[in-house]
């Protein structure tokens, strides 16, 4: 049995990402993703002015006349979701948790696949993969997805993109659109990124704090790490440490923007502290440009 005030969230997530979607992203999906995927069709006799990349070479040597092969639009997307749920999703500076954001940034793309009437699935993971939903159309299916995102808890500590990543290539054999939302505390993981890339449309989404990347001097403050329940002391009043830590997160972040760029990885970084519209609304139009 769901919780009353988790279908309530359901509720007021459905209104608001519907806006956003009937607004903003409906068109811009669609023309960013929408026959990015082409299927096999036919071959035929080449003509003047067909590209020859398309050339057949084994009809054309059986042949003895150059064909070529014609492809069409696939007429519709399989869309997957892979959304982080660990513990260190549950931390904000502000009014809004990395979790939170990351579960309306989800039902936004989730409801712009519906409106184009594309399927959706969702992976939810920690250290392991905690919810597999397999994808489906239907205004009843994505507002499933916004269930689980809301509900599911994870079952182990810690993160593993690799784990989720490596499920993903045992479930899904065809080429899909994969948003990966995480906040990418994580390691060892950019090998799986680079297969997963290389066989389906990889967009990573990074969600993040300000103070994981610019610490203020709020004096002397007591940590503890979601992941693993340590308990530690920072003296952010101490100049010289705070500067270290603050310059060693940036760096993090300016790594993992250049490695996705070095591999060809559509990558996004967002903050709990900014409106999240405009940073995806610049990923379609920069994506749109691109194809």
């Amino acid at each position: 049995m769901i919780p009353r005030e988790i279908l309530k969230k359901v509720k007021r997530i459905e209104i608001q990402t519907r806006g956003l979607v009937n607004n903003f992203f409906g068109g811009e999906y669609h023309s960013v993703f929408k026959g990015r995927g082409m299927t096999f069709s036919e071959v035929r006799e080449y003509q003047p002015g067909d590209d020859i990349r398309l050339i057949d070479w084994n009809v054309t040597a059986r042949s003895g006349n150059p064909f070529i092969k014609v492809f069409e639009e696939e007429r519709e997307l399989t869309v997957l979701l892979i959304v982080d749920i660990s513990a260190s999703g549950i931390f904000g500076s502000g009014s809004h948790l990395k979790k939170n954001i990351g579960a309306e940034i989800a039902s936004v793309l989730g409801f712009s696949a519906i409106k184009n009437n594309d399927k959706v699935g969702l992976i939810l993971f920690s250290n392991e993969v905690v919810k597999y939903v397999p994808p489906k159309k239907g205004k009843s299916h994505v507002l499933r997805v916004i269930r689980e995102l809301l509900y599911t808890k994870p079952t182990e500590n810690g993160t593993s993109i690799k784990n989720a990543l490596e499920f993903l290539m045992k479930v899904s054999k065809r080429r899909c659109v994969v948003f990966l939302l995480s906040d990418f505390l994580d390691k060892e993981y950019w090998d799986s990124i680079r297969i997963v890339n290389r066989k389906h449309d990889l967009i990573g989404i990074k969600i993040y704090d300000p103070f994981e990347v610019n610490l203020p001097d709020i004096g002397m403050i007591k940590v503890e790490d979601p992941e693993t329940g340590s308990m530690f002391w920072i003296d952010t009043s101490y100049v010289p440490d705070l500067q270290k830590m603050n310059n060693e997160n940036i760096r993090s972040l300016v790594a993992l923007e250049k490695e996705s760029a070095k591999i060809g990885l559509d990558f996004i970084s967002i903050s709990t502290a900014e409106d999240y519209v405009d940073p995806l609304m610049k990923f379609f139009k920069r994506r749109g440009k691109k194809y």
